[in-house]
């Protein structure tokens, strides 16, 4: 079955989290600019001034957080 595959590959993207620092970081960093783009976008389609100094650390836990949530077991 498909499902079977998607969650061996799941599992094998959990594991490298899990071991290789960098891969996780390198997935930390795009998550987090993910969503600093997008809260950027929303800003000024709405006509939103940001004074949100500290977006990179809040991108950057958010992004942290999304990884831990998916690599525990």
């Amino acid at each position: 079955m498909a499902e079977e595959g998607i969650k061996k590959e799941v599992d094998v993207l959990r594991k490298t989290l899990k071991e290789d620092e960098g891969y996780y970081i390198a997935w930390q960093a795009n998550i987090a600019m993910a969503f600093k783009d997008q809260f950027e976008r929303f800003s000024e389609e709405h006509g939103i001034i940001s004074a949100v100094e500290n977006i990179h650390e809040i991108a950057n836990t958010a992004a942290k957080n999304f990884l831990n949530l998916l690599i525990k077991e």
